[in-house]
């Protein structure tokens, strides 16, 4: 049965998958609350609360982790039609 089955291969469609699947959703969500401003900081309005210079850094590194996953995404399919 090894002949039919390439486990070398499942094994790493099972890695991209879970990174692709669920790692860049999760990217998305730790980015997003890298921006969110917590509640009850400064006392005042929450439309006067200005958000942390690094989180919003770290935010805009993780959308752009994702941004460049899906450029390659693309990439590779359009380089496979050829």
């Amino acid at each position: 049965m090894e002949k039919w089955i390439d486990l070398n291969a499942i094994w790493r469609i099972v890695v991209v998958g879970l990174l692709a699947g669920a790692g860049l959703p999760v990217l998305v969500a730790i980015g997003l609350r890298a921006l969110s401003v917590p509640a009850g900081g400064s006392g005042g309005d929450s439309a006067t609360v200005a958000a942390n210079p690094a989180r919003v850094a770290f935010a805009v590194l993780c959308f752009a982790v994702v941004l460049a996953a899906i450029g390659y995404g693309i990439y590779l399919i359009v380089a496979g039609s050829h």
